[in-house]
């Protein structure tokens, strides 16, 4: 028997997803793809951002060159967006790093901490307004932030990535605040732990290795985060915006002191 295709949730709709050359990024690509979008892949990783368009298909997917933390790049991208396609929908600031985990505050570097922010909230600051920039004109779009569950609690990574994955989450309100007026959305998405590249060197773990889920059973993977994504970028969000979503399990309300106790089962 035949599989269904998917319902095509993004159809003629356009993407600009930073980042997307590999991990979380490189997932939601491939699954605005799948559901009808075009997507202009936006990273710095060359090879690897053109290998993925060849894989998918250059008449779905496109990629340019672009350090999200340089404003001629962003705006470059969101141009040429526009000159190919004629319109953007749909905006995903997924591009981020992290630095040395360097868990006391006097071990970190000043330059360090910036360079961190540069990519990490100002990339976002520039993805946010150059999509505003555009968006506006039409009246409608879709901005959406990867974030982390470091936006929700402390002391699980770096005092630069905390700090930069916070200050995303009140831009991201302050953008919903402002540009609600003109029908444009602005979310957050805050996953738990994924063994990604970027993860695994931080946490010093690899792609096999077992993270600790509040879901007992249940794994956390890109698609998770993908699917999130598609949600977020399509109607069926519509009255969504100034969210902050955390895909984590129910991870970032946990309260550890319940382990202490042991509840009769029913």
């Amino acid at each position: 028997m035949a599989s269904t295709p998917p319902i095509a949730r993004l159809a003629n709709k356009v993407a600009i997803v930073t980042g997307g050359a590999r991990g979380i990024g490189e997932s939601i690509v491939r699954s605005f793809v799948e559901h009808g979008a075009k997507v202009v892949i936006a990273d710095i990783r060359d090879d690897l951002g053109k290998s993925v368009c060849e894989d998918i298909g250059v008449e779905s997917v496109c990629f340019i060159h672009c350090d999200v933390a340089v404003e001629s790049d962003i705006e470059n991208v969101v141009n040429a967006t526009i000159d190919k396609y004629g319109q953007l929908d749909i905006m995903v600031n997924n591009a981020g790093i992290t630095d040395e985990p360097k868990l006391s505050i006097l071990d970190n570097e000043k330059s360090d901490f910036e360079l961190v922010i540069s990519v990490n909230l100002t990339g976002v600051f520039l993805g946010t307004k150059h999509a505003a920039r555009v968006m506006i004109q039409k009246c409608k779009g879709s901005i959406i932030t990867i974030a982390s569950t470091a936006s929700i609690t402390g002391g699980s990574t770096s005092h630069a990535y905390t700090s930069s994955k916070h200050g995303v989450v009140g831009l991201a309100k302050n953008a919903a605040a402002e540009l609600g007026k003109y029908q444009i959305r602005v979310n957050c998405i805050s996953p738990y732990v994924i063994p990604t590249t970027i993860a695994c060197k931080f946490f010093n773990i690899d792609d096999t290795s077992s993270v600790y889920s509040n879901l007992k059973g249940k794994t956390l993977v890109p698609q998770d985060i993908a699917n999130a994504a598609i949600f977020l970028a399509s109607d069926e969000s519509g009255y969504i915006s100034g969210h902050n979503l955390a895909i984590d399990g129910g991870f970032s309300v946990l309260n550890p002191s319940f382990g202490l106790f042991s509840w009769p089962e029913k």
